[in-house]
């Protein structure tokens, strides 16, 4: 494991734990070169999906996408690392849940969009903004208003 601070990959085990969900290992480690600490999670490794994309093609399943499109949503709001983990780790197990090798992107994108919504529905909206594409203050305006029915 890599120090995130100055890239030593020597390193203890301060603290190890279950997550709340027993999904995944939490382990507080400590660098032997500039004492940072940080934090990794142990997952346990699951059968890869293949995703299909709007246009047909097809790439591997990559959590750091999902990662990066949920952390931009999230941006600059109240929003820990940890709680972002978790969302990853819920839609990662409705994906596994669904026992199929080949997921459109339709379907990441509408767990997604679920986990936000629930959490933060400023993350919410930027993240369908840039999902369904929107061109205009228009399609905004009508997103928040189906928000402000719920």
């Amino acid at each position: 494991m890599k120090c995130p601070q100055c890239g030593n990959t020597s390193n203890k085990v301060i603290d190890s734990r279950p997550t709340k969900d027993r999904n995944a290992i939490r382990r507080r480690r400590e660098c032997d070169n500039c004492s940072h600490r940080f934090t990794t999670y142990e997952y346990i490794e699951t059968v890869s999906f293949v995703v299909i994309k709007q246009d047909g093609r097809r790439e591997p399943f990559d959590t750091n996408k999902l990662l990066l499109g949920i952390q931009t949503a999230c941006k600059k709001l109240p929003i820990s690392l940890e709680t972002i983990d978790h969302i990853i780790i819920e839609i990662e197990n409705e994906l596994s849940n669904l026992a199929k090798r080949e997921i459109p992107t339709k379907i990441i994108g509408e767990l997604v969009m679920k986990h936000l919504q629930k959490l933060n529905e400023v993350a919410y909206v930027r993240f369908v903004s840039v999902y369904h594409e929107f061109k205009d203050i228009k399609q905004f305006m009508e997103e928040l208003n189906k928000l402000n029915k719920n």
